[in-house]
């Protein structure tokens, strides 16, 4: 377990540099992480490169014994380059190119930039590959799914398509382009998705072009690595991510890296809503879900957020000692607070690091002083897992065809999965959220919400395992789509509807209503969620099901709960399947918070799987173990003090480690 700060001593003179260096050894801090915006400054003009100032904070942070991530600078390029060579900027979806800005706007396709990029990495890692204390290399920053459309990418997509397809007539079957008369004649023809209104393009056509963006940084993540790897086969390689608008495929991304690094900024201000879900207990183990190990968190909450919105408040007392905590005891084998001081220019000015503008340590950098003995006190944990039996399948396909087409007002992908992971987490299950191509063995249960583009391979692997016993739940818009974003013309769920023992006769949309409320300066709107009112047999909580109601037929399932209202009334909303050895559930709406947690306490009873009965809400149960022992986390994530069973009580934002 290793605490650090991300610093940029291209920003401070030599007695700043040198009293951070002095401060940082005093608390504890073993690892920094340098360098991924400073291109301008590693080579101030073309081929002329300058290391002295980067060499210097190297040989300090090295003598004092902390260890060192250096990045790539590739996600900045100086202006220079942009100025003698704008072929290397973005295009936008209009297909010109974007306002550069200082920040991401590279092409990563484009040759002359790659020409570029590959030079300065091979001068900083041949010129820091004997440093001992450079442990890993972290890859560009915060990369997204390459959505250019400049002349590169525009031919790129083209030999990405006529290497998936074997002509146009093949392409035209698969996405429909009957419709609007949108048949190709000729492959010079097919062009990336370029509509002020994406949704108005074909979907077929954008779901592909999205995964040729995904494969196209996958592609530029490996163009890097191996440049890496190349001069220094034996070090460690990353690259940070965050969930961003465009996403790649974080499976495909970091398939050959050696880890998986986050950019982790949970929210300061908790939303007084019991039913509206903050905690990023879901973002961290989908980190650690991804290559199904431990991870690294490059970038944590170290301050009011603030630079291109209005500032947040400030970080409530415990949140990060607490969040840290958090991240550690879900499997992060580092925290990295982002920034170890704020910086006095440029955009994130206001973005606040533990070290204020005044420079004089304070209330935040007290509680990281003592985040830091913490640390040291459970070096013991280091080596140890987070092992869990549940599954929850993510997949890119799904988040980017519900983004592509919403469903229903309010109604979207991620918030499925959050409802779900959330169930288990309030009952003291931990889970592990898996690319849904990943094979399930040693899961006890399996959830798998809005399935919405098949894929037969996948579609075999739900069927195999619950037939050899395994407990699978699957949720309303499901079997929708084929692998073309092409709606399947049968009932819903289709290629599921014999696993679950249902069949969806008809389906009412409800999404949210917007009210306009009248003020004295003008008016405002205001989002309503709709919900109805279910029937279930056993449940002492209320249910209700909201965004979406599908009303179905049941074929061999058993009927959990019905509607209770609208001309629907009396028709099953949750099922439950036995199929073979195993079970498949199947949820019809989306329900409400209370109602999944009753739901995965009857999942864990019926397979054995041990759970917390009485957990505060907002207080989350995780375990770590290695070498058959085991470390028991609990977080309290909330405002409140909580008392749990053992007869302790939580302070908010406190975390307690029992063995």
């Amino acid at each position: 377990m290793r605490i650090g700060a991300d610093y940029y001593p291209e920003h401070w003179g030599d007695d700043v540099l040198v009293q951070d260096v002095c401060r940082m050894k005093e608390l504890g801090v073993d690892i920094v992480r340098m360098a991924e915006f400073a291109w301008s400054r590693l080579e101030p003009r073309e081929g002329e490169y300058c290391f002295d100032w980067l060499d210097r904070a190297v040989q300090l942070f090295g003598e004092a014994g902390i260890d060192i991530v250096l990045c790539t600078p590739t996600c900045t390029p100086p202006q220079w380059m942009f100025q003698c060579y704008p072929q290397i900027i973005q295009s936008g979806a209009d297909g010109q190119p974007v306002p550069i800005g200082v920040r991401g706007h590279r092409c990563m396709n484009s040759p002359v930039f790659r020409n570029f990029a590959e030079k300065i990495i091979r001068k900083m890692v041949s010129h820091y590959r004997d440093e001992p204390h450079v442990v890993a290399w972290q890859i560009d920053n915060e990369l997204e799914a390459n959505h250019c459309r400049c002349p590169f990418c525009q031919e790129a997509f083209k030999k990405w398509m006529e290497k998936k397809y074997t002509s146009v007539e093949e392409i035209n079957s698969a996405y429909g382009n009957i419709v609007w008369s949108g048949e190709y004649s000729d492959m010079q023809e097919v062009k990336p998705p370029t509509a002020a209104v994406l949704q108005w393009q074909n979907p077929s056509l954008t779901l592909d072009f999205n995964r040729y963006a995904s494969d196209s940084t996958v592609d530029y993540v490996r163009f890097q690595q191996k440049i890496i790897r190349e001069i220094a086969p034996d070090i460690s390689v990353t690259t940070n991510n965050w969930l961003c608008e465009n996403m790649p495929d974080f499976y495909d991304m970091f398939r050959d890296l050696d880890f998986v690094s986050y950019d982790n900024y949970p929210p300061v201000t908790l939303p007084e809503d019991k039913e509206t879900l903050y905690s990023h207990a879901f973002h961290l183990d989908l980190m650690r879900g991804i290559k199904r190990q431990n991870f690294w968190i490059m970038e944590e909450l170290s301050g009011a957020l603030g630079s291109w919105m209005p500032m947040s408040p400030t970080p409530r007392p415990g949140m990060l000692k607490g969040y840290s905590a958090q991240a550690f005891a879900h499997g992060a084998d580092a925290v990295l607070h982002f920034r170890w001081r704020t910086g006095c220019s440029g955009a994130e000015m206001y973005w606040h690091g533990i070290l204020d503008h005044s420079n004089v340590p304070g209330r935040r950098y007290e509680e990281f002083a003592d985040l830091c003995r913490w640390v040291k006190q459970w070096k013991e944990i280091e080596g140890s897992v987070v092992i869990n039996r549940v599954a929850l399948l993510y997949g890119s396909d799904q988040e980017y065809a519900f983004k592509l087409q919403h469903q229903a007002e309010g109604m979207y992908y991620m918030e499925q999965l959050k409802l779900l992971h959330d169930a288990f987490t309030a009952i003291g299950v931990g889970v592990d959220i898996i690319d849904e191509r990943e094979a399930l063995e040693g899961y006890d249960i399996v959830l798998a919400p809005n399935l919405h583009i098949t894929k037969e391979a996948v579609t075999k692997k739900l069927y195999r395992y619950v037939e050899q016993g395994g407990r699978l739940l699957l949720t309303t818009r499901s079997g929708v789509k084929d692998s073309f974003n092409k709606c399947i013309m049968a009932s819903l769920p289709t290629v599921f509807a014999e696993l679950v023992g249902v069949r969806v006769t008809e389906y009412d949309v409800i999404g949210e209503t917007t009210q306009t409320i009248q003020i004295t300066d003008g008016a405002w709107q205001q989002a309503f969620e709709q919900t109805r009112e279910l029937q279930w047999n056993g449940v002492d909580v209320v249910v209700t099901g909201s965004r979406w109601c599908d009303l179905l037929e049941t074929d061999t399932a058993d009927v959990l709960a019905e509607y209770g209202e609208e001309f629907y009334k009396g028709t099953p909303a949750v099922t439950e399947n036995r199929y073979k050895k195993g079970v498949a559930y199947y949820v019809g709406t989306v329900l409400n918070r209370s109602a999944y947690i009753s739901l995965a306490k009857r999942m864990a009873e019926e397979c054995g799987l041990p759970y917390w009965e009485d957990l505060p809400l907002g207080v989350e149960v995780t375990k770590r173990v290695r070498d058959g022992k085991e470390w028991l986390f609990v977080f309290n994530n909330t405002m409140e003090s909580k008392k749990i069973r053992t007869g302790e009580c939580l302070q908010p934002f406190e975390m307690k480690v029992l063995l």
